[in-house]
């Protein structure tokens, strides 16, 4: 779970193409990663082939459809653990192991693991929260979003 950064040479030009035309977003359809391919000048079946691979070296640590909780009437909260490093695996696993969990990332401060909770309703938030305190023995931190800024990320090509 660990990560450490990704060699030099890791990523190619088209690899570093792809990582922003993914974080642009894709839109539903019947052939998803058509407009990828097009794009890149690869054919679909090394589009995938590629994005399997930066999952594999951690270039890609989700992928999926983002769904707006909130808009649904749902809920998110952020949320921060103190984890001892040598439990750092083991409760890295049994909070990735909630449905609730949209990602979790490790951070050199204290509150070294943060998580997203997207739950069905507020209240699922808290019933989520305290099953991973109980399972964990650790203090889940939580932080429910007052305001929201929308981010982007791109790879310098």
């Amino acid at each position: 779970m660990h990560r450490s950064r990704l060699q030099e040479d890791s990523l190619d030009a088209t690899d570093r193409a792809l990582l922003n035309l993914l974080q642009a977003g894709l839109a539903p359809s019947k052939n998803l990663f058509q407009p990828l391919a097009v794009a890149t000048g690869l054919d679909e079946a090394e589009v995938i082939s590629r994005i399997e691979r930066l999952r594999g070296i951690g270039a890609i640590t989700r992928f999926g459809p983002f769904i707006d909780a909130a808009a649904l009437g749902g809920a998110y909260c952020l949320c921060a653990m103190a984890v001892p490093e040598d439990r750092f695996e083991e409760v890295a696993s049994k909070v990735n192991a909630h449905d609730a969990v949209a990602h979790n990332y490790e951070r050199q401060h204290r509150f070294n693991m943060w998580f997203v909770l997207a739950c069905e309703t507020p209240a699922a938030i808290t019933t989520e929260a305290d099953r991973i305190a109980r399972q964990t023995g650790l203090k889940v931190h939580r932080f429910p979003k007052l305001r929201e800024f929308f981010i982007g990320f791109q790879v310098a090509l």
